[in-house]
C-alpha cells in the first residue's frame, strides 16, 4: 500500500487554506461522509478542502473473512474487547501520512490539516494524529476508540501534546459501545491534555446536534 488512496475531495470555497481528512468506518468508503459538508454550515468564505479516502480492500476476520474496505484487520471481538492487526493499523497510518504530505505540497501546512474518522476511520484519526510528527490543526474521533494502546503509547508525539481533540460518542451505540470511547479518552489524557468529550443520544451514526456542534469546532480550529 505505497500508492496515494483513492479519494473523494470537496472544497468550501476557492483555494482553500485548511483541510480535513476524514476517514470512514468498516464496510463504507468515502463517499460515506461527503454529504455532511453543507450541514456543517461553515462560514461563508472559509475555504476548507475535505479529502474522504477510501480505505484498502481486506479481508476482516470478526466478519467472517468477507472482503470490505477497512483500514485493518479486526480479529476477534470480546465484550468491549478488540484484537487487530497492528500491523495493518500502521500500514494505514502511512497511507495516511501520505495524505497529508500531499496536502503540504499543495500549500496546506500539517498545521491547517484537521485529521477526522468515524468508528475505525476515528480510531486512525487518533492513532495517526496522535503519533504524527508534526502538529495538527485538530484531531476528531467520532464513535471511535484507541484500537492499540501500546502502539498509541509508544510512538505518541509530543508535537500534539496540546492539538485539541474533539470526541463524540453516542449513548445508545451497539456496535462501539460508549464504553469504549469513554476509555480512549481516558487513554489518551494520560498522555497528554484531555480530549473534549461530547456524548448524544443516538446508536453507532451522527446526529444534527453532534454535526452542529462539529460545524462550530471546525470553524474556531480555522479562523
Amino acid at each position: 500500500m505505497s500508492e496515494l488512496l483513492a479519494a473523494i475531495t470537496v472544497e468550501t470555497a476557492p483555494d482553500p487554506r485548511h483541510a480535513v481528512i476524514w476517514l470512514h468506518g468498516l464496510g463504507a468508503d468515502g463517499s460515506d461522509f461527503e454529504p455532511i459538508v453543507p450541514e456543517f454550515r461553515l462560514p461563508p468564505g472559509l475555504g476548507i478542502r475535505f479529502i474522504f479516502p477510501h480505505a484498502p480492500m481486506m479481508a476482516v476476520t470478526c466478519n467472517y473473512g468477507y472482503v470490505m474496505r477497512a483500514w485493518y484487520d479486526i480479529r476477534n471481538i470480546d465484550g468491549i474487547e478488540r484484537e487487530v492487526d497492528e500491523a495493518g493499523i500502521l500500514a494505514s497510518r502511512s497511507a495516511v501520512r501520505r495524505l497529508i504530505a500531499q496536502q503540504n505540497a499543495q500549500g496546506i501546512a500539517s498545521a491547517n490539516i484537521v485529521l477526522a474518522g468515524f468508528s475505525q476511520g476515528g480510531a486512525m484519526a487518533y492513532t495517526c494524529g496522535l503519533t504524527h510528527p508534526e502538529r495538527l490543526a485538530g484531531i476528531v474521533a467520532l464513535s471511535a476508540y484507541v484500537p492499540a494502546p501500546a502502539v498509541l503509547a509508544a510512538e505518541f508525539d509530543k508535537a500534539n501534546a496540546d492539538t485539541p481533540i474533539f470526541a463524540a460518542h453516542g449513548i445508545d451505540d451497539p456496535v462501539v459501545p460508549i464504553e469504549l470511547g469513554m476509555a480512549a479518552v481516558e487513554q489518551v489524557a494520560g498522555l497528554r491534555s484531555r480530549p473534549e468529550w461530547h456524548n448524544y443520544r443516538m446508536p453507532h451514526s451522527v446526529c444534527a446536534q453532534e454535526i452542529a456542534d462539529l460545524g462550530a469546532w471546525f470553524a474556531a480550529r480555522f479562523q
